[in-house]
């Protein structure tokens, strides 16, 4: 399976930069970011295929904060997939993923599911509301969570669940914490840099 994406090359072994944008969004959403946080890597970003309302997202859902969890099960094997043959095609000397809003969820799925694909994680504002599996390969991976603390969408609560999961499973986790709402504030930006650059 392969997802229509926008891709900036690098040379072989550089690092791999997967970004995954919000509902609504697309291949743009944070592909230059991609760039910016990590110089000189290959960032390839995925546009959900699945279409709600005409906005693309990475899977299906019945209600807000209600998923569809067969779908996001195989949608989630299918984006592992993809990102298996990209780090064929580019042999990363690591892999990093950023992904906002429901480009997080899927992101969180492939690490509950998937672990060993992604090195690290940069989740703004994901939501996650049911329990993941246990998932021991995340020992050692690491993890940065950024969230609103009146976000309407993500409520808190659910926020440090997440962050407490990993946490649990091992991975070395920091969470970043703005005063507003859903929006991707700088101080988030600022905070995927410096763990990006640790």
């Amino acid at each position: 399976m392969s997802y229509f994406a926008n891709r900036t090359e690098a040379e072989s072994g550089a690092p791999l930069v997967l970004t995954f944008h919000g509902t609504g969004g697309d291949e743009y959403q944070f592909h230059g970011l991609g760039s910016e946080l990590v110089p000189g890597a290959h960032v390839v970003s995925p546009r959900g295929d699945v279409d709600e309302g005409g906005h693309a997202r990475f899977f299906r859902r019945t209600g807000e904060g209600v998923y569809d969890m067969e779908d996001l099960s195989r949608r989630t094997d299918t984006m592992a997939q993809f990102i298996f043959a990209e780090k064929l095609r580019t042999s990363p000397s690591r892999v990093i993923g950023l992904g906002y809003s429901n480009g997080a969820n899927i992101l969180a799925s492939l690490s509950f599911r998937h672990a060993d694909l992604v090195d690290d994680l940069v989740l703004m504002h994901p939501l996650i509301p049911f329990d993941p599996d246990p998932q021991p390969l995340l020992a050692g991976h690491r993890v940065l969570i950024t969230a609103g603390r009146r976000d309407p969408i993500c409520p808190p609560d659910l926020t440090e669940t997440l962050s407490a999961y990993y946490a649990a499973h091992g991975a070395a986790v920091t969470t970043h914490w703005h005063d507003g709402g859903h929006e991707v504030a700088r101080s988030e930006l600022e905070a995927a840099q410096a763990f990006l650059s640790e």
